[in-house]
């Protein structure tokens, strides 16, 4: 007989167990309740609801066991029947029992609309005066005066109402947010216009998208006017955090009804003008900002933007939500047209996971596009911080936060460089940085390739930071997705130059042997830029440095002779760490490009492990190989799912927690919820790599060992 797979386990009766996962898989369809977690059907308005409840929980403190779904609100009679509607999520008194009595606030949740490719135009509050009407029934009048606070929101727009009770009855006024709970005063992860609170990763990209599509669409801007319009916004944001840490004065802020009224418009206006001002003259020494940068927002677009960010403690949130965040958002408005291929994030982690940058070595990307690789080895470190103290998985403490955000400032300042042609790319990414690490960073603008010569304003500070004249190296790690493709040759011979004794040369084969020939009377008049990147890559790192590069398939196993002289190229070179095969999906969603790519690992030879290869007494050593199938989306975005053999969906366990303060305790709040399993295989084959090196050492020199044997000398 057929077993069928339990779709729950055996019912829990004790309050911990309460929060214990109940669903062990899931029907096409559904998706598993935040609040209750249990499997609930799956409809754009359920998609709403879900993540409100998530940050609910993250962002406010406020426990699910106080939330409940659809609860049945009594707003009126009709005779002697009692009419009701029901909240789409009600919030309870701390700890009571979920009746009308303890109901505190309310919340509203519609499908998002469908935008379809324009940008969805945000609504003032007087334009949805007839949605609001639902919520100012659920609030009651009178009958309820301690359910004061509403939410209404459709994924798009959020209106936050505030009942005031008085002497003639309820009034509703509009607020930018809501007060803080009653049971997490002194909460640093809660918010209103005296505290900060961090962000959830998904709210947070939500939040971005809202302010720049308020500015694209409310304020008729082009998308990169309101792009850059935006960042100047955040930038001044992380700016004035990081001046009036400790002391209270924050300018970057508003009070709760400023934004509805003419005067507090135009005081938050004057405010952050005069904050940008200052911002400009910060950093007046460096290629961030022109004389000639403005806020040209209206007042209105102005405040709506400081309204969205104000609450947020950017710098307290966690270094991959803003990461994600930004990306997506600097992805959308600077995706080019000559090659820049954005590296999905999945591939960029492993990366990262795979060479494991440490706090003392110095890492670049060559070609930083809007600086996913500088990113994600800034979260590395933290993750890697918070791992050897233990904490790994909770939120910071305040003294963490302190602390992390001072390390990882100094590591950016120090050892994390990033280089790009584009000078718009450059200034995302430097803004980036800024937002991630508290400071700028190095960032330069200039041509790798042509590099250290060049014109551009990046070459001079790079000469003295990355040399690559050899023994004078600097790189430990390098992480690069190079533009590549035929359709962007380089030509130009002051760069094909300087590789003249590398790769740039011409080859045939011996019609005899079928041999490798070096062509003595011919050189190519111009190559695919990823083959002369791999040679610059090789230069930029110091003997026993590191390399990751994003590679088209072609390169690695085309028969042609160029191909095949560039892999003898990198055998002489380089020690090969590893090779990790996509599939086709990895670029096809955030590049829209079909193509196959491998991701290669490479370790610098030192001079003498060179002249053993030429010479062939080199010895053997393995190789890790792998082929990812699957990438946790498919080739339409889609979330991939793991699933069980009649088809439903596989389900884990997650542990989400968040550290708060109530009545001046602290404690953390710990929550296990269910999820579908995401089916990628590129965090299986990190695990797997590192399980390699345990059997398997890196081979060649090894520069750390050096290092430690010099300290230990000292």
């Amino acid at each position: 007989m057929d077993l069928e797979i339990p779709r729950f386990a055996e019912p829990e009766t004790s309050p911990e167990a309460a929060t214990q996962p109940k669903v062990t898989s899931l029907g096409e369809g559904e998706v598993v309740d935040y609040i209750t977690n249990t499997p609930v059907k799956d409809t754009p308005k359920e998609k709403v609801r879900q993540r409100i409840a998530r940050a609910l929980f993250h962002e406010h403190g406020i426990s699910p066991g106080d939330m409940e779904r659809d609860f049945p609100v009594t707003v009126g009679t009709d005779g002697a029947r009692t009419r009701k509607k029901k909240a789409d999520i009600a919030i309870f008194a701390h700890g009571s029992q979920h009746t009308e009595e303890n109901l505190r606030r309310v919340v509203v949740c519609k499908p998002e609309p469908n935008r379809g490719k324009n940008v969805v135009k945000l609504r003032e509050p007087d334009q949805a005066e007839k949605d609001l009407q639902d919520l100012k029934d659920l609030l009651g009048a009178e009958n309820r005066p301690e359910c004061v606070d509403g939410m209404w929101t459709d994924g798009v727009d959020f209106f936050f109402l505030k009942k005031i009770v008085g002497q003639f009855g309820a009034t509703y006024e509009h607020r930018s947010d809501w007060d803080v709970a009653p049971e997490s005063v002194g909460s640093r992860t809660v918010a209103s216009h005296q505290r900060l609170r961090r962000a959830e990763p998904e709210m947070l990209k939500t939040t971005f998208r809202r302010c720049h599509n308020y500015i694209h669409g409310n304020e008729g801007m082009p998308k990169d006017a309101a792009f850059w319009q935006f960042l100047y916004l955040l930038f001044a944001k992380m700016y004035d955090e990081r001046k009036s840490r400790g002391t209270g004065r924050a300018r970057f802020r508003i009070d709760m009804t400023e934004p509805f009224t003419d005067e507090g418009i135009a005081d938050i206006s004057k405010r952050i003008k005069d904050l940008f001002e200052e911002v400009k003259a910060e950093y007046a020494k460096t290629n961030i900002f022109k004389p000639t940068d403005e806020i040209t927002l209206s007042d209105r677009a102005l405040a709506f933007v400081v309204s969205e960010l104000a609450p947020y403690d950017l710098g307290g949130t966690d270094v991959d939500a803003k990461g994600i965040a930004y990306q997506e958002l600097v992805g959308t408005n600077l995706r080019g047209d000559r090659g820049q291929y954005f590296t999905p994030r999945g591939a960029v982690q492993l990366m990262v996971e795979i060479l494991d940058p440490k706090e003392d070595e110095t890492v670049l990307d060559p070609t930083c596009g809007t600086g996913g690789f500088l990113q994600a080895t800034l979260n590395h470190l933290h993750h890697t911080w918070q791992k050897e103290e233990g904490t790994y998985g909770f939120p910071d403490t305040p003294e963490q936060q302190e602390r992390f955000r001072d390390k990882l400032r100094a590591y950016a300042d120090e050892h994390l460089i990033g280089a790009d042609f584009d000078p718009f790319l450059v200034r995302a990414t430097t803004m980036n940085i800024m937002t991630l690490a508290d400071t700028t960073g190095n960032v330069f603008h200039m041509d790798s390739l042509a590099f250290p010569r060049g014109h551009l304003p990046g070459v001079e500070p790079a000469r003295a930071m990355i040399p690559i004249d050899e023994g004078h190296q600097t790189v430990d790690v390098l992480l690069t997705n190079p533009p590549f493709g035929a359709d962007i040759p380089i030509s130009d011979e002051s760069v094909l130059g300087s590789f003249r004794d590398g790769v740039a040369k011409s080859w045939g084969r011996d019609k005899a042997t079928g041999k490798l020939v070096e062509s003595a009377t011919s050189k190519p008049a111009s190559m695919a830029p990823e083959q002369l990147f791999i040679q610059r890559a090789i230069e930029f790192v110091k003997p026993g440095g590191r390399i990751g590069i994003v590679l088209p398939n072609g390169i690695l196993s085309n028969p042609g002779p160029t191909d095949e002289a560039i892999r003898r190229y990198i055998l002489g070179h380089c020690w090969v760490l590893g090779s990790v095969e996509l599939p086709v999906e990895t670029f096809i969603v955030d590049a829209n490009v079909n193509i196959l790519t491998t991701l290669l690992f490479l370790k610098k030879k030192t001079a003498q492990e060179v002249r053993n290869h030429r010479m062939g007494t080199e010895q053997p050593y393995p190789v890790f190989m792998a082929v990812a199938e699957k990438v946790g989306f498919d080739r339409r975005g889609n979330e991939l799912h793991k699933r069980h053999p009649n088809g439903d969906v596989v389900m884990e366990t997650t542990v989400e927690r968040e550290r708060i303060r109530i009545n001046g305790t602290e404690e953390v709040r710990e929550l296990k919820r269910s999820r579908p399993a995401i089916d990628n295989d590129l965090p299986i084959i990190a695990e797997k790599y590192r399980e390699f090196r345990e059997k398997h050492p890196m081979p060649g020199f090894d520069p750390r060992a050096v290092k430690a044997d010099v300290r230990t000398r000292a």
